[in-house]
């Protein structure tokens, strides 16, 4: 995708080299990486950035930079992506998210999540789009509900990367197929 996506407040767009610094950062802040195993340092959140451009270039999307459209200020990403690893429901598109700590609460993320939505079922087609996290990562399924997905806790599963008995590993699997899709734009507005 070279054509960036707009919402009222956000640009979701390509990633720039000087997004690397505040991604970096973030990537570095316990309270953002709460629900991750491990933060990541520098070298770690380049080779992140550099994955997350190659699938966009590959596929036409992905997990992209988020920015402010009133200060141009980079916040974080939010998008679609392919897992890596190979997982109980897999194959698969997943929406996700991560902001930096200051904007979080003010709806970002379910803004931005909206919109990739719009993206995913429109332009790509997609008949499925997940989302998952830790069990424990309370704001992020509020996202989820609030842009339509639903859970089914006979889905939920152990996170493959993380040990079995780490507070962690136990993951839940939110879904949305178009019409959810539909029926959550038409509640927000």
């Amino acid at each position: 995708m070279n054509a960036a996506i707009e919402t009222p407040r956000l640009l979701l767009r390509r990633w720039r080299p000087e997004d690397l610094a505040p991604f970096a950062a973030m990537n570095a802040d316990p309270r953002v990486m709460e629900f991750f195993p491990a933060a990541l340092d520098r070298a770690q959140t380049a080779a992140m950035v550099e994955r997350i451009e190659k699938g966009l270039s590959e596929r036409g999307f992905g997990l992209w930079a988020a920015e402010l459209k009133a200060t141009k200020e980079f916040i974080g990403f939010i998008g679609l992506s392919v897992p890596g690893e190979p997982l109980p429901f897999s194959p698969c598109v997943e929406i996700g998210w991560r902001l930096a700590y200051a904007q979080w609460g003010k709806g970002y993320a379910t803004e931005g999540a909206r919109a990739a939505l719009e993206f995913g079922f429109g332009p790509l087609g997609l008949d499925e789009i997940v989302s998952f996290t830790a069990a424990r990562n309370a704001r992020s399924r509020v996202v989820m509900t609030k842009i339509g997905m639903t859970r089914d806790p006979k889905d939920d599963f152990l996170h493959p990367r993380i040990s079995a008995d780490h507070p962690l590993a136990p993951h839940v699997l939110y879904r949305i197929r178009p019409r959810g899709a539909k029926k959550a734009a038409e509640r927000s507005t």
